[in-house]
Parts: C-alpha cells; sequence; structure tokens
C-alpha cells in the first residue's frame, strides 16, 4: 500500500483525548526550528491542555497513520478567511504529501464556509517555508516583526480560493 494512502485526514473530534500526542508531534516538528528563529517559536508556550483550548476556538485536523498521529493543522475562522497555524508533520513523514492533505482539508473547510482564501504565517528565516507554502498556491502579502524587534520577523501568505 502507498504510504500516503494509508494516512487518513480526520477533523478533531470534541471528544478527542490525545493532546499529548498532538504536543509532542508539535514539538517534533518544530525542533528543527529552533537555533535557526528569533523570536524562539511560540510551540514552546503549548500545554495538552493549552491545545484543547485552541480546538475549542479553532477547527483542527490529524493525520493519521493506523493509530499514529502524523500530522496536524489548526485553522481560526476570521470574517474573510481562516488563518492557518501550527500545520505539523514529523520529519520522518515530510514529503509523502501529509502536509499539502492536511492543508486541503483547511481548503475544503474554508470553502464550504464560503471564504476567500486561507491565510498564514512563516518565519522569515524559513526559506523553505516559503517555497513549501508557494508551491501550494500561497503569495506573500506582508511581512511583520514580533514585539520588541525592528526587523520583520514573519512573512504573511495567502492563498485565494476561486
Amino acid at each position: 500500500m502507498d504510504l500516503i494512502e494509508a494516512v487518513s485526514i480526520r477533523r478533531i473530534p470534541t471528544d478527542f483525548d490525545r493532546w499529548d500526542d498532538v504536543l509532542a508531534l508539535i514539538m517534533r516538528a518544530f525542533a528543527s526550528m529552533d537555533d535557526v528563529i528569533d523570536p524562539p517559536s511560540s510551540a514552546h508556550l503549548l500545554t495538552a491542555d493549552t491545545l484543547r483550548d485552541k480546538a475549542r476556538r479553532e477547527t483542527g485536523f490529524v493525520a493519521l497513520r493506523g493509530d499514529r498521529i502524523v500530522g496536524c493543522v489548526f485553522a481560526l475562522e476570521k470574517v474573510t478567511e481562516f488563518y492557518v497555524g501550527k500545520l505539523a508533520v514529523p520529519s520522518d513523514c515530510q514529503g509523502q504529501g501529509i502536509g499539502r492533505r492536511l492543508m486541503q482539508a483547511v481548503e475544503d473547510l474554508a470553502r464550504g464556509r464560503g471564504k476567500a482564501a486561507i491565510e498564514l504565517q512563516t518565519r522569515i528565516e524559513l526559506t523553505a517555508n516559503h517555497a513549501a507554502f508557494a508551491r501550494l498556491g500561497f503569495r506573500e502579502t506582508g511581512r511583520t516583526a514580533h514585539d520588541g524587534y525592528a526587523r520583520p520577523t514573519s512573512i504573511t501568505m495567502r492563498k485565494a480560493l476561486p
């Protein structure tokens, strides 16, 4: 069986109880950024409880291969778009289309709710991420700085939904 076929994308249900697994996944997936980005990732502020709270305010999706969580993403509904955050796929599962399928789930959600676009932010230093999001149809729309920084630290990218 093809590896990508063995992965299912599921919306996180209200009775989801594997927040420690999602937290561990995010921490593993974001670990490579630790010595690259400044300021440090907000992922370091997450706990199982804050993820549970995030899922109450946002729509979350997990990618499952059997019982293993191999990806996640969260989408916050705004007036004209969904804001995408905490897209995470562990390094041993990258390059298999899991991130693309998670983003497709967000696009489908946004279209179903009549939104014009999906939007995200990625750090200035993560040029491979900029290219990956561009391949998914995202375009840079702005640059912002975290509090206390005079230089831009993040790139805002947007994908219009036809």
